[in-house]
């Protein structure tokens, strides 16, 4: 299953904390840990100083702990640690679109419980296009004036609001057309 990851596995950049201002650059592939850095400094003694690299294998990452613990922070270094032992994240590498339909089957209590899982889930559960899949699913057939009112109001407004409501507010979108006109 690991064969079918891309290279790398997961890159990050920054700047140092303060008053460090050197820009560094932590890559990981399926054998490597890469780390990279440049340094920036106003100073006319460091001003021709060359960028620094260093690979290593996974198995001395450990010298680079402190430094990406410094940079990144101690929930990047977890997660680069965790990669390094093998323990690859899979569903956070489907595309967008195949997550979106996995979610989809889901309970919307389990939907909720999984966008507090990660940043990435979070903006899929609270897309627009998870919440149209979620109305177009869910009901039998969605007319123009609701995906028009969609446009306006957001799918999740429609996923919420009841048929009454949702016509409501349809016939009052007509008679301001109308009034317009």
């Amino acid at each position: 299953m690991a064969s079918l990851l891309t290279d790398p596995l997961f890159e990050i950049s920054g700047r140092g904390p303060a008053p460090n201002k050197n820009y560094y650059h932590l890559s990981l592939t399926k054998s490597d840990v890469i780390w990279r850095w440049w340094k920036i400094s106003a100073r006319t003694v460091d001003r021709y100083s060359k960028p620094g690299d260093c690979s290593t294998m996974y198995i001395s990452f450990t010298i680079f702990n402190q430094l990406v613990r410094m940079v990144f922070g101690h929930r990047i270094l977890q997660y680069a640690k965790s990669l390094c032992q093998g323990h690859f994240d899979y569903l956070e590498r489907l595309s967008d679109p195949l997550l979106l339909r996995i979610i989809n089957y889901l309970e919307l209590e389990d939907m909720g419980q999984l966008g507090r899982t990660s940043r990435k889930f979070k903006q899929l559960c609270g897309s627009e296009e998870f919440w149209e899949q979620a109305v177009r699913r869910r009901c039998n057939t969605v007319s123009a004036d609701v995906a028009s009112l969609a446009l306006e109001v957001g799918w999740r407004h429609i996923f919420f609001t009841s048929k009454l409501q949702l016509q409501k507010l349809i016939s009052r979108r007509r008679l301001k057309t109308e009034a317009e006109t």
